[in-house]
């Protein structure tokens, strides 16, 4: 009889095997999988950008730049949607994974000058756009950080995943379009030349570099998983001088983008861990933190947090402690300065309150100025239905009544006196009414001395 425990190490083996083919078959790509020359011909096509694509790229900065101007997601997402540029940076990744050098050549040349077209379009636009002011939009195009890193990565993998299927029409590709958001930091740019504002120029342009460049390197590592077979030279010694070229060029643009990438990450992390620092060590009832600066430095540097505090000032004990808290929070390298209002600060504070008294009594005189000419213009200080059924139980013949409130100016253009007019419709024309009668109890109830009364015949 065979003994159970030695039959316990085999099966724990073809359970494990058969998990690995069932992930295996879960996670293979090889399932509608694209031939090669397909996936490489229909790149190849989408780089190229002459005649329709051209047009398309000109039209999708424009309505990204007025999307930017109205500070519109919705406008702007239309035009990542219907912007073809992806196609020349999917077109260098796939040309250094497969050592085609005349694609990475057409791919450079297209990315120039799809560029430049993007650029030149952006900046007219914003130089002639009588809307120069900083949206929310422009402003969140200006500075690169760690999520547009991954964000490029992942939706880079994503598209590149979806181009080498033989389905091409699913929602994967316009998906990527729009959460890589490549168009928007070019007009951004635009923006910047056209304002003359070249830190807006330099920071969508750094975040459009960041996002071109790391989604080439995910179309260059799905093509390198795939395993496509390399492009072979008949000429050995052209074959060696391009791929010496190509590792070149491979290494000029990866690895400053993952050490820039590294950074982001770096200066995230930092802020994270600073931004909870503060709000735990600095959480006082008496005083609030207004403004928090966070200043990463790498090396030998020390960063900074700068905090800006208003309230109860808190003393050097207090502040000296909070900096001996910051090697429990990881920031043993980070240098704390803490600025709390002065004397000079509560004199600016009774100043600004003094301002806003003034224009409070500004704006009471202003009210009562209006609220005094209102009521010249009102009919009467009592409601006309109260008038009106008063004058029907005084004069039966009395049917309805119309009562207008009027200022009686001279020739000159002075205001003389206000007039009261009465327009009264008789029930029964046969009848007459005691006109000065009327006139008189008019007088008295609207405390109005000029009245002027018409009877409808």
């Amino acid at each position: 009889m065979q003994d159970p425990q030695a039959r316990s190490p085999r099966t724990f083996g073809v359970w494990l095997g058969e998990l690995r083919e069932f992930m295996k078959g879960r996670f293979s790509l090889e399932d509608d999988k694209a031939q090669r020359d397909e996936v490489v011909a229909n790149i190849s096509k989408g780089v190229v950008f002459r005649g329709v694509n051209l047009w398309v790229l000109i039209f999708a900065t424009m309505v990204a730049s007025l999307g930017l101007n109205v500070n519109s997601a919705a406008v702007i997402i239309g035009a990542m949607l219907i912007s073809p540029i992806m196609g020349p940076i999917m077109g260098v990744g796939l040309s250094l994974g497969i050592n085609d050098f005349e694609l990475l050549k057409k791919s450079l040349r297209n990315l120039a000058l799809m560029f430049i077209v993007a650029i030149i379009t952006s900046t007219v636009y914003f130089f002639i756009s009588p809307l120069s002011s900083n949206s929310s939009e422009l402003l969140a195009r200006t500075v690169p950080t760690t999520y547009d890193v991954l964000i490029a990565l992942f939706g880079g993998l994503a598209g590149m995943v979806a181009q080498t299927r033989q389905d091409r029409t699913s929602t994967v590709i316009p998906g990527v379009a729009i959460a890589t958001a490549l168009i928007p930091p070019l007009c951004t740019a635009g923006f910047g030349l056209a304002t003359g504002q070249f830190r807006f120029f330099l920071g969508a342009f750094y975040l459009f570099f960041i996002n071109s460049v790391f989604i080439a390197l995910a179309t260059y590592l799905v093509v390198r998983f795939l395993g496509y077979e390399k492009k072979v030279f008949i000429d050995k010694a052209r074959e060696r001088t391009v791929k010496r070229l190509m590792m070149v060029i491979t290494l000029v643009t990866f690895i400053p983008s993952v050490v820039i990438g590294f950074h982001m990450v770096q200066v995230s992390v930092f802020e994270a861990v600073a931004d909870k620092y503060v709000a735990q060590v600095f959480n006082f009832p008496h005083t609030r933190v207004i403004e928090c600066n966070k200043h990463y430095a790498r090396g030998h540097k020390s960063s900074r947090i700068e905090l800006l505090l208003v309230g109860e000032p808190l003393g050097e004990e207090v502040i000296e402690n909070a900096r001996t808290q910051l090697v429990g929070f990881g920031l043993e390298r980070t240098e704390l300065i803490v600025r709390q209002a002065n004397t000079e600060d509560r004199i600016d504070v009774a100043s600004l309150q003094q301002s806003y008294q003034e224009l409070l009594t500004e704006k009471n005189r202003r009210i009562e100025e209006m609220s005094s000419q209102l009521k010249r213009y009102r009919v009467t200080d009592v409601e006309v239905n109260d008038v009106s059924r008063e004058m029907g139980a005084l004069a039966e013949n009395v049917e309805a009544v119309s009562l207008t409130k009027g200022i009686t100016f001279d020739i000159s253009g002075t205001p003389r006196d206000t007039t009261l007019i009465c327009v009264v419709t008789r029930r029964d024309s046969t009848q007459t009414i005691d006109e000065q009668t009327l006139k008189n109890w008019l007088r008295i109830r609207t405390k109005i001395r000029n009245v002027k009364l018409f009877v409808e015949p």
